[in-house]
């Protein structure tokens, strides 16, 4: 298993896109590995959580879908024999998909490093968990909007903080026998929520192996409306870094973004887009990696050849950087300690 936070503290290392870039490409000729597969194989939620889209009633009309396991196949052919990392749930909830152990066994026979699962964990059993991590599943993230009852069930409309303990109890369960086997908590932090921060060790205790720490983002029409990051600015010393120092001390990598970053994320910023374009790769239901690709019957390879990706990307070493207008708050950056 590759240890793909030390890839990315080393990446952060550098700098400069271009030598980015140069070492993109020469990953591309060479055939490795180089892209993250983003997945969600079904477009659909068993939660309503106040601070995301799946709230908003007219955006659960148009965002919904589901892939066969056939589709899952023809997908894993095409696309996963250049995937780094396969991430399994990036915003939709992934354990609705019935067959969610055999895509994971898909990313494995197609010897996928580093395999990832984001879910509320609201539906997850001790049966589901096991077969997942016997597919070959490395790393579940769990996201959680509240470390007490009250402010879990308030922020997370339907969802039970009972289960998703006893979740936490089955993964504890898990790693026993499987040593490397990852646990990974998103708590995202509001003015609701704040204040509850300090108590993460008692609910998750020696479990956590990273911690994300991610200050509420406007993303859609949520029914969640206070977005003001005044107040995690001004408590950042006092709750955010004494978390971030009690990682470092129980050696748990933390992803936090710094207390300067918080202060920009509502304003619009001209970022270097050519880094993601290369390396990231979103497949749901909706669209899959590139909007002329055809998964049934093209492959990486063969798009890459027929559209001159290498030679796209040698020329992009030398090319002035096209910045786009991004959101920073939809692109935060985050420290990796």
């Amino acid at each position: 298993m590759r240890n793909i936070y030390g890839l990315l503290r080393i990446a952060a290392l550098v700098k400069n896109n271009r030598v980015k870039l140069f070492g993109i490409w020469i990953m591309h000729l060479l055939g490795r590995r180089y892209t993250g597969i983003f997945l969600d194989p079904v477009l659909a939620c068993n939660l309503r959580c106040k601070m995301c889209y799946f709230s908003d009633e007219e955006k659960r009309k148009n965002y919904r879908g589901i892939f066969s396991y056939e589709d899952m196949e023809l997908i894993a052919a095409a696309l996963f024999s250049r995937a780094l990392k396969l991430q399994i749930g990036c915003g939709a909830e992934p354990t609705l998909h019935k067959d969610l152990s055999k895509i994971i066994a898909l990313g494995k026979q197609y010897r996928i490093p580093y395999i990832s699962l984001t879910t509320n964990g609201n539906l997850l059993t001790k049966d589901t968990l096991s077969d997942a991590v016997q597919a070959g599943l490395n790393e579940i993230t769990l996201s959680t909007h509240g470390l007490t009852k009250k402010t879990y069930e308030y922020l997370m409309t339907n969802g039970n903080f009972d289960i998703f303990k006893q979740t936490l109890q089955y993964i504890g369960t898990l790693k026993t026998q499987y040593p490397n086997f990852k646990l990974r908590i998103n708590y995202t932090i509001n003015n609701d929520n704040l204040d509850e921060l300090d108590k993460i060790w008692e609910l998750i205790g020696s479990e956590v192996d990273i911690l994300q720490i991610r200050p509420v983002q406007k993303i859609g029409n949520p029914e969640y409306a206070d977005f003001d990051l005044t107040r995690i600015y001004n408590r950042y010393d006092t709750l955010i870094t004494p978390v971030a120092d009690e990682c470092k001390r129980r050696k748990i990598t933390c992803l936090v973004p710094s207390k300067e970053n918080i202060l920009v994320l509502k304003k619009d910023e001209m970022q270097d887009g050519r880094i993601e374009a290369a390396t990231y790769c979103y497949v749901s239901p909706r669209g899959c990696w590139k909007d002329d690709f055809d998964y049934k019957t093209e492959t990486f390879e063969s798009y890459a050849r027929k559209h001159h990706v290498g030679r796209r990307m040698f020329a992009d070493l030398f090319a002035k950087s096209e910045k786009k207008k991004t959101n920073v708050s939809h692109k935060m950056n985050y420290s990796i300690k």
